[in-house]
């Protein structure tokens, strides 16, 4: 019995309230088969960084980058969650629209990501956490270390603020996480499942 209890919390933490619509495509799938096509909406969880598909309510019509509740109360625009989607099933639109949606998804909720840059560990004696991030080297992950030993960053702006010439780091976190997604680089999940 204790299990079950577990098992339910854990599902309970894991499910999003929030998302962001990506695409919306009001006959369905192009290539679907059927006389009652039903609108979907691709869109992205807020909180866990999930691809979904979503079936709006009959008569909403939805925009990309419009934020929709999906939590179990009383939802205004959305009928169902149809389920998870993988990367590769995205629309064009959606694609296109992802690195958008990621970067609200991560001013949104800046703090794990925050975090990462305060605690991010070596992962052997030649690689660290931080070079994970695109674009971050050897050079950029020393002056973090440094700034960070001095005081833990408060927020990207500081980050940008104490370590000189580093690249945005919340386009590093977004170039990560779009990685992660395709399954690219490494074995390394820093973002997804761990936000």
């Amino acid at each position: 019995m204790a299990n079950e209890t577990t098992i339910n919390t854990t599902s309970a933490v894991n499910r999003e309230e929030q998302a962001v619509i990506l695409d919306y495509l009001e006959h369905g799938y192009p290539m679907e088969y059927g006389a009652m096509k039903t609108p979907i909406a691709q869109a992205l969880g807020l909180k866990n960084l999930s691809l979904l598909e979503l079936v709006p309510k009959k008569g909403i019509f939805l925009q990309p980058l419009e934020e929709v509740y999906i939590g179990e109360a009383k939802r205004d625009e959305i009928h169902h969650i149809k389920g998870r989607i993988s990367i590769d099933r995205l629309t064009t639109t959606a694609r296109n629209e992802l690195p958008h949606a990621l970067r609200k998804s991560i001013e949104k909720n800046e703090a794990p990501f925050i975090a990462f840059f305060n605690k991010a560990q070596p992962l052997t004696l030649r690689m660290h956490q931080l070079e994970l991030l695109p674009g971050l080297g050897q050079k950029h992950r020393l002056e973090i270390l440094k700034a960070r030993q001095e005081k833990p960053f408060a927020s990207f702006d500081d980050i940008k603020e104490r370590v000189k010439l580093l690249p945005d780091p919340k386009q590093l976190v977004v170039n990560r996480i779009l990685d992660e997604m395709e399954g690219k680089k490494d074995k390394h999940k820093i973002f997804l499942g761990r936000v």
